[in-house]
């Protein structure tokens, strides 16, 4: 896959109605492959199929046909037990509600992914510090969700994404729930991942957002109406 860390091949996604003969095909038969270290977005308006691709890749969700390789490995391939193990392991996950814990500490809420991995509990603690410092909260380790800004809430929602050194971060609509000015530092933010090797890959259906970002892809019923490279990201270099 050359210098892919993620692909999808001829993916097709059909769901059915219960009790009926009816079935939607959510995605048709796409394929594309997610360059390591670039921040991919992508958009379509609602009913495209980007959830659908976004809970595929965040293996959420099983394809009904086609194939799926993170890193080196076939996706399609994994019993449900391994799915939630390479989610854990692989993958981090930033959503447009934080998805914060609330009567957790900003601390115990980044240790979350770890504590499902079995991490010892000093390792937890010392990687959880780590990464809230970096998104500049570390003062802040022993508030809970309610006592913080939606924008600090956002970049707790980072630290946790990032405490087990993910191949790829998948963030859905990140900065849906933030005004303007505190998207800019969320995207931000994401812009210095990417500029130390990390691959984002982002459900958006804003234009400013999509600015942001290597490449922007557009579904539009289930296919891939545009693939575009964008040559001078907002933040890039």
């Amino acid at each position: 896959m050359g210098n892919s860390i993620a692909s999808v091949v001829n993916l097709t996604k059909i769901y059915g109605t219960p009790g009926t003969s009816v079935e939607v095909c959510a995605l048709r038969d796409i394929s594309i492959e997610f360059e390591t270290g670039h921040m991919i977005a992508i958009c379509g308006q609602s009913g495209s199929g980007k959830s659908t691709l976004m809970n595929i890749l965040g293996c959420l969700d099983r394809p009904t046909g086609g194939m799926y390789w993170l890193g080196d490995l076939d996706v399609a391939q994994l019993d449900d037990d391994e799915l939630s193990s390479l989610r854990g392991q692989r993958l981090g996950f930033v959503f447009q509600n934080f998805n914060l814990i609330p009567q957790l500490t900003v601390q115990e809420n980044v240790e979350v992914p770890l504590f499902y991995q079995h991490v010892p509990a000093a390792e937890r603690r010392e990687r959880a510090t780590r990464m809230i410092e970096m998104v500049d909260l570390g003062p802040r380790g022993h508030h809970r969700p309610m006592e913080l800004s939606g924008g600090q809430q956002q970049r707790v929602a980072i630290a946790r994404a990032l405490v087990n050194d993910p191949l790829v971060i998948l963030a859905d609509e990140p900065t849906g729930n933030l005004d303007s000015k505190t998207g800019d530092v969320i995207l931000r933010m994401f812009d210095g991942l990417r500029s130390k090797g990390k691959t984002i890959i982002l459900v958006t259906h804003e234009d400013e957002v999509a600015a942001w970002c290597d490449r922007v892809i557009t579904l539009r019923d289930g296919e891939i109406v545009s693939d575009e490279s964008n040559s001078q990201p907002i933040g890039a270099g």
